[in-house]
């Protein structure tokens, strides 16, 4: 059943808030425990959207799925039952490319429809066919990837781009892998961060966790393990964005500070501060929102890049903020061709923004935004509307929340617990 958000703006948000499990670690996490015939235990797990789907592929490849809490599984597979991801669930999400690590080291095999999941542009795969083939697999397209092999074995691999949902799939197919395997030009977010580290409380040996360069050693065999996820730092840098464009006064629990550090200098260039103090992270209200200006009084930039650099899934989100922000700023999409052409939703709302071409924008504030019908494209745009809409004057109607959904947990009744004024429609 559809459903869509209205919203009622011109309110600051206040209160405490925890943030969610990691929706970006959770999905690799899920497919490692493919890699085990002993029981595995996530907990911190996101309940939302994309996870179901995830768990729904997991299940169709023969796994067990025990729900402990609402936020913690015990998954166990004891045998896998077919190396094949159903089309239904493949066409949801693109983490569905991650079961082919996991399956080519256990079965020998996997076929897997073409991954799904946000529109932002050209997203290619072909830095996993790469890596799986220097690790010793085959690669056939038809429709559907197949690949295989014989035996997967370690490789010195350079990896094209730091591809992070690539570097998830090499290092789960290296661990099993014989003999050693070095990884280049690997992501190292705190996603992928956190499947090492899972992989390793299987049994696995990895070096270099959070650095570019990862050497795998390869072990017989994985055991079961338990494992929380850590905190998903793309919502906590969404509620940054909330809390300083309506003004409000917002704690936020339950995370580390280093993975918040890379999204502090972009927000800081709009004048957006906040303190950390035991595990908290406290945006305090009524900030004098004005951009500041690099040396010689130039218009400032605010780019993405991989970690450690600003996170691409972000970008949506300080777009808004810089509509609420006294100044001029230019904003540089630099890895996703799609992902800024939401602006025009902005653009009708009131916001003063120039699309120089799908990678930059120009955006100057303050401006004052008007409520308006949108439509969530994705997750993360989709969440930059809703912050828009909050912070407008009158009324905003979001349909397609399903985007949004997929990637927040119980979003409307967590922003409703802050005094946002927000209510869904089915």
């Amino acid at each position: 059943m559809s459903k869509e958000y209205h919203i009622e703006g011109g309110t600051p948000i206040h209160g405490t808030i925890r943030a969610g499990g990691n929706k970006n670690a959770a999905l690799p996490c899920i497919a490692a425990s493919l890699m085990a015939d002993e029981p595995i235990v996530l907990n911190n797990v996101p309940d939302i959207e994309d996870v179901q789907v995830m768990l729904a592929a997991y299940r169709s490849l023969g796994g067990g799925v025990e729900r402990l809490s609402s936020n913690s599984y015990r998954l166990h597979t004891r045998t896998i039952s077919t190396y094949t991801i159903p089309t239904q669930y493949a066409a949801l999400i693109r983490a569905s490319i991650l079961f082919a690590g996991p399956l080519l080291s256990r079965t020998g095999a996997a076929v897997l429809p073409p991954p799904g999941g946000d529109v932002i542009g050209k997203r290619r795969l072909d830095t996993h066919f790469l890596a799986l083939t220097e690790l010793g697999a085959s690669v056939e397209m038809n429709g559907t990837f197949v690949f295989k092999t014989q035996g997967l074995h370690g490789a010195d691999i350079f990896l094209d781009e730091a591809s992070v949902t690539a570097t998830e799939n090499a290092v789960m197919a290296a661990v099993c892998a014989c003999g050693t395997t070095m990884l280049t030009n690997a992501a190292s977010e705190p996603h992928v961060q956190d499947l090492c580290r899972m992989l390793c409380a299987m049994g696995a040996e990895i070096e270099g966790i959070g650095s570019n360069i990862l050497t795998i050693h390869g072990v017989p065999k994985l055991h079961g393990c338990e494992y929380t996820i850590g905190a998903d730092f793309m919502e906590v840098g969404s509620f940054i964005g909330l809390a300083a464009v309506t003004g409000g006064d917002l704690c936020i629990e339950g995370i580390e500070e280093r993975s918040i550090r890379p999204a502090k200098l972009a927000f800081g260039k709009l004048g957006i501060s906040w303190e950390y103090k035991g595990g908290c992270l406290h945006v305090p209200a009524r900030q004098a929102l004005r951009i500041n200006c690099d040396l010689g009084g130039m218009i400032p930039k605010i780019d993405d890049a991989p970690w450690p650099g600003f996170p691409p899934d972000l970008m949506s989100i300080i777009t808004v903020a810089a509509t609420q922000v006294e100044g001029t700023v230019l904003i540089h999409e630099k890895m996703f061709e799609s992902r800024m052409f939401f602006v025009d939703k902005l653009i009708a709302m009131g916001a003063r923004i120039v699309l120089c071409d799908p990678h930059r924008a120009v955006i100057s504030g303050k401006s004052r935004l008007t409520g308006s019908e949108l439509y969530s494209p994705d997750v993360r745009a989709g969440m930059a509307m809703v912050i828009a809409a909050l912070c407008a004057q009158g009324t905003s109607t979001i349909r397609n929340v399903y985007q949004i959904e997929r990637g927040y947990e119980n979003l409307a009744a967590r922003l409703r617990s802050l005094g946002a004024n927000i209510t869904v429609i089915q």
